[in-house]
């Protein structure tokens, strides 16, 4: 990966819907080096997945969650990964080892699904912090 594919990937992060043209122009190169590099991105799983960023109204909030030392952390994020209001799953070093980005409808939504959470017989703890807004990289 060189400069060229890093300034790709931050237009793609600002929009995943930026046409190869306007990426193009923007960094002084030509449509077809931007489509072969994306895909090449893409074959390489550098670029893992085009998403959007929504505005819902709804309330976000990132869930920390800490589980025993003798945990499979990869199979309690990809059950937890299923859980609808889960946007993204992180498995994270510190002091908890998963944090949920989620999405719902209002406060008691997430209130439910830290229960779901604590639920879980291989949580230890959760820390819940609302995401009062985001800016993008």
């Amino acid at each position: 990966m060189d400069e060229l594919d890093r300034q790709i990937l931050d237009i793609l992060r600002r929009d995943a819907r930026t046409p190869y043209t306007e990426i193009a122009d923007e960094i002084g190169t030509s449509e077809g080096t931007v489509r072969n590099r994306v895909e090449r991105m893409m074959d390489d799983e550098i670029i893992e997945r085009f998403t959007i960023s929504t505005r819902t109204g709804n309330v976000k909030a990132m869930l920390e969650i800490s589980v025993a030392v003798d945990v499979d952390t990869k199979n309690v994020s990809e059950r937890m990964a299923d859980w609808e209001e889960v946007d993204l799953v992180w498995m994270v070093s510190g002091e908890q080892d998963i944090v949920l980005i989620v999405d719902a409808a209002d406060t008691r939504g997430v209130n439910d699904l830290i229960t779901k959470a604590r639920n879980q017989d291989e949580v230890v703890s959760t820390m819940t912090r609302l995401i009062l807004d985001e800016q993008l990289g």
